[in-house]
């Protein structure tokens, strides 16, 4: 199953964020998940939004650049050795894990980890065969 995810390239400037969040809190868009990595120059912002098209679209209106990317979203047996089980599985497939976070999600009682593979195709294979939970985004929203 396939999530699609905003990664924005934001300015590191005070209230850039900010900035971000209205424009699409005043669009309307609901941002379950978010995760900023940065430098001294810029960061990366990616995020999991209820409406991606309409995201992109008033995104795009205020000037703000985005890319889409496939990702899964996996839940993580909230156990000791949960995440290392889906790791496992990956690192079995050959597959590289770019990056992850985590999802604040109240109606699934497992942690949801949001994942980006190195091979989309191949990790969701694996993950389909060892029967590892994936959410699509109609039941994450």
């Amino acid at each position: 199953m396939t999530v699609r995810q905003l990664s924005i390239f934001l300015e590191n400037r005070v209230g850039r964020l900010a900035e971000i969040t209205k424009i699409l809190g005043d669009g309307g868009i609901d941002i379950l998940a978010i995760s900023i990595a940065d430098t001294a120059d810029f960061g990366i912002l990616r995020l999991l939004v209820d409406d991606v098209d309409k995201a992109v679209s008033i995104l795009s209106e205020h000037g703000v650049v985005c890319r889409l990317d496939a990702i899964a979203v996996i839940s993580v047996e909230g156990v000791p050795g949960g995440l290392a089980r889906v790791l496992q599985t990956i690192h079995e497939s050959g597959v590289n894990v770019e990056y992850m976070y985590t999802v604040s999600q109240t109606k699934y009682p497992n942690p949801l980890m949001v994942i980006k593979f190195s091979d989309f195709e191949k990790a969701n294979k694996a993950i389909q065969e060892t029967g590892l939970k994936q959410l699509g985004a109609e039941e994450i929203f």
